[in-house]
C-alpha cells in the first residue's frame, strides 16, 4: 500500500497537494501526519522514512520507491494509474495545463510568503502589496484562459478535476482565509474547489488537529 507523509492539515499547502494527488490516484494509501514545528520536528526529519527528501513533507512510499515534492508525486501517480486522470487528454490543454502546474510550483513568491496557508482562519480584508497584487491578476489571467479555452466539460479549470487544479487549490484557501475578492468567474471556480468533497474533508479534519502554529495564526502585517 501507499504511504504518504505530511505536514499539517491546518498550514501545509504542499502536503494537501500531495493527499490531493493520492486521492485522485484512487489507490489506497496510508497517511501519516507529522506535526511541523513541534519538539520532535527536526527529530523526525532525520529519521529513515524522511531521507532522501531532505526534511520536506509530503513524501509517497511506493513500496521501495521514494517520492517526494507534490508535482513529482502528481508525475509518479499519473505513470501508476492513467494519465488521463491528472492531465487533459487534448495536447493543447494538456500543454496548458503542465505549463500552469509547473508556473504554480515555482512562481508566486510573494503571495505564499505574506498569506501563508491556514484553512481554520477567516481574517479580514486587508491591503495587498503591489507584489502580490501582481501575482493575483497572473492567476486570474491563468485561471480564465484555462476556463474559456479548455473548462467547457466542468467546473474545473480544464473542465474535470486535475492536477492543475491540485495544484492551485491552496491558493484558493488562501482567497478565502484572508478574504482576498476575485473577479466573478474566479468566485464560481473557487466555489468549485471549496465545495468538492476531498476539499471538505481535509479542512473539517484540519479543524480537529490539536496543533497550533503561532506564526500562522495571526494576519500578516
Amino acid at each position: 500500500m501507499l504511504k504518504l507523509i505530511i505536514g499539517n492539515k491546518a498550514y501545509s499547502s504542499w502536503s494537501l497537494r500531495g493527499w490531493l494527488a493520492v486521492k485522485q490516484s484512487g489507490l489506497p494509501f496510508e497517511e501519516i501526519t507529522v506535526p511541523m514545528f513541534d519538539e520532535e520536528w527536526d527529530r523526525r526529519r532525520e529519521g529513515d522514512e524522511f531521507a532522501p527528501s531532505g526534511g520536506k513533507v509530503p513524501i509517497l512510499w511506493d513500496d521501495q520507491a521514494v517520492i517526494w515534492d507534490s508535482l513529482a508525486i502528481i508525475e509518479w501517480l499519473a505513470d501508476k494509474t492513467d494519465r488521463a486522470r491528472y492531465w487533459p487528454e487534448d495536447p493543447e490543454a494538456r500543454g496548458m495545463a503542465m505549463s500552469m502546474a509547473a508556473e504554480m510550483h515555482s512562481s508566486f513568491p510573494n503571495l505564499r510568503r505574506e498569506h501563508p496557508m491556514n484553512v481554520r482562519k477567516v481574517f479580514p480584508a486587508k491591503p495587498i502589496s503591489e507584489g502580490t497584487k501582481a501575482e493575483i491578476s497572473r492567476l486570474m489571467e491563468l485561471w480564465a484562459q484555462a476556463r474559456a479555452r479548455h473548462g467547457s466539460g466542468g467546473p474545473y479549470l480544464f473542465g474535470t478535476f486535475g492536477a492543475a487544479d491540485i495544484m492551485f487549490a491552496p491558493v484558493v484557501t488562501r482567497f478565502v482565509t484572508y478574504s482576498i475578492q476575485v473577479p466573478n468567474f474566479a468566485q464560481a471556480y473557487v466555489a468549485a474547489i471549496l465545495n468538492h468533497s476531498w476539499l471538505t474533508e481535509w479542512i473539517n479534519a484540519a479543524q480537529e488537529e490539536p496543533w497550533v502554529i503561532e506564526n500562522y495564526e495571526q494576519p500578516t502585517a
